[in-house]
Formats: C-alpha cells, structure tokens, sequence
C-alpha cells in the first residue's frame, strides 16, 4: 500500500520537509526517528522472545512464511480443497451387503456405498419414502 507514493516523490518530501524544519531543529529530530526505530525493533524482538518462550521448541520448527496471511488465495484454496477430496467409491472399505450395483451410482463408477437410509428403506421392502406433511413442522 504504498498510495502511489514512488522513490522520487518520497525524496522529493523528505527536501521539502528538510527545509521546513530547519537545520536548527533536523539533528533533534533525526534522533527522535532513530530512537523511534530503536525502540519499534525492541517491541518486535520482544514479541519474538515471548513466542519462543511460550511455544518452547516448535517456533524453530514453524514455517512462517506459509503462514502469512497475504499468500491465502481464495481461488487456490476452494481449487485444491475440491481436487484433493474425489471420493472413489471403489476403494471405500465396507461390508459386502453394503455395496449394490445401482442405477443412482455415478456414471465413471460401476458401485457405490449405500447409505444407511437407504439400506433400511431396501431391507424393509418400502422403495417409496414416506409421505411427508410441510405444514406439520
């Protein structure tokens, strides 16, 4: 977020706030901006011992920079999320009666698991779920 602000405008402000202040005040204020660096990188250098301190010998171990927050895309989140979780029914353990060939399964796989509503409507001999009252809830 720089605001448009280019290496030439900056130098360009930092002649014209030389002026404005002065050569009588500028050694004053050089020291107070050196003293506010100092005292900024103090407060980063304490922050960073009080993390190793509390989380003991995993800070070493930690990553940062996967951390940082300006590297989450979206986009690239959703896309790995939805191309790591394709579900092959094939290879789903489970017991032998719940694997039914049906017309319901996708068209690249020949089986599928049944869920457990539908292996109780089948076992009951009802195809046809019941009837359902919108206005009863």
């Amino acid at each position: 977020m720089s605001f448009g602000l280019t290496f030439d405008k900056l130098i360009i402000i930092a002649v014209i706030a030389v002026f404005l202040i002065g050569p009588d005040r500028l050694p004053s204020y050089a020291a107070k901006l050196a003293q506010l660096v100092k005292q900024l990188r103090g407060f980063a250098d304490g922050a960073k011992d009080r993390m190793r301190e509390e989380m003991g010998d995993d800070f070493d171990e930690v990553d940062w920079r996967k951390l940082d927050p300006r590297q989450y895309d979206p986009r690239r989140i959703i896309r790995e999320a939805l191309v790591d979780d394709e579900v092959d029914y094939v290879s789903v353990p489970a017991a032998a009666e719940t694997v039914a060939e049906t017309p319901a399964a996708p068209a690249a796989h020949s089986r599928y698991v049944e869920s457990a509503y539908e292996q109780r409507r089948r076992k009951a001999g009802n195809p046809v779920p019941p009837p359902y009252d919108v206005e009863s809830t």
